[in-house]
């Protein structure tokens, strides 16, 4: 069974004083692409969390969004850089005994120096707070899973449906076509009546030499045989597991081509009708396609 690429997963977990929330938003995309959204002081854990899910999944645009509520994960330490002061103070000294200048260095102007404090993020428990966050991640990324798989079921259903639809068009159009042959035969043999002014035999030469030459340029019997197999080919890959939706997809190109082929050779109006209902459940099979991971 196939599964889509459309999803939502949420999740969260209390860590200390403060609380974890996780929620992955995905859609449909060519291939795997995730965009991790989260506070600076979790960076240190992008490459773990892009790896828990690429191990989960193959296809589509993940949207991961990470958010820290409360406090006590991380407190804020003021801190001096001193070596920076150092040069500062010796910096001012020396103006100060080069130009003769009076006044004392004070708390007031060093405060305003640039780069001398600056504040960073202490950890509590930087093992913890990996622990917690992973394992709420793993929760979600389940949830997200289980909502592609029951859309997969239903993109399943209905492909199933239209699969069926097109096999019994398809069925319609092969029946046709001794049909059209004979009609054709017909109208040929009243042109000729009519302009010689004699009746005819169906078996007349005249009529059969119009007959081949339509039969050869209408023959469409290489794609009927290809749209079966590619009507096969799609079934029995809708019953396989894992990322199918690129073959899926190259599947019904093929089958959109074969269909047109089909109707640039037909010069019956009833067949060109039952092509034009092909080539519209083709292309909503198309559509549902798009969102097969």
């Amino acid at each position: 069974m196939v599964n889509s690429m459309t999803g939502y997963g949420k999740s969260s977990t209390e860590v200390g004083e403060s609380r974890v929330l996780i929620e992955i938003r995905s859609v449909n995309h060519r291939y795997l692409d995730i965009s991790p959204k989260m506070p600076r002081t979790l960076l240190f854990l992008e490459e773990k969390i892009k790896k828990i899910v690429r191990d989960k999944m193959e296809r589509g645009r993940i949207d991961l969004f990470i958010s820290l509520e409360g406090q006590g994960l991380f407190e804020k330490k003021v801190s001096v850089d001193w070596n920076v002061l150092d040069q500062y103070i010796n910096r001012l000294h020396e103006v100060k005994d080069r130009y003769d200048l009076t006044g004392d260095i004070s708390i007031d102007m060093v405060s305003k120096l640039d780069d001398v404090f600056f504040t960073e993020d202490i950890e509590d428990d930087t093992n913890e707070l990996q622990r917690s966050l992973l394992s709420t991640l793993e929760h979600a990324l389940d949830q997200l899973i289980i909502m592609r798989e029951n859309e997969g079921k239903r993109l399943t259903e209905d492909l199933q449906v239209r699969v069926s639809s097109v096999s019994h068009l398809l069925e319609k159009l092969e029946s046709r076509r001794p049909v059209v042959v004979n009609e054709y035969k017909d109208r040929i043999r009243t042109r000729i009546e009519d302009y010689v002014k004699e009746e005819i035999q169906p078996d007349d030469a005249r009529i059969l030499q119009e007959v081949g030459l339509l039969a050869e340029k209408g023959d469409v019997t290489e794609e009927f045989t290809r749209l079966r197999s590619h009507i096969f080919q799609f079934t029995k890959t809708l019953e396989q597991t894992g990322s199918v939706g690129r073959r899926l997809d190259f599947i019904v190109q093929e089958m959109h081509r074969e269909v047109n082929t089909i109707g640039s050779k037909s010069n019956d109006s009833k067949v060109t009708e039952w092509v034009i209902e092909l080539k519209s459940e083709i292309e909503k099979m198309k559509e549902q396609v798009q969102n097969v991971e």
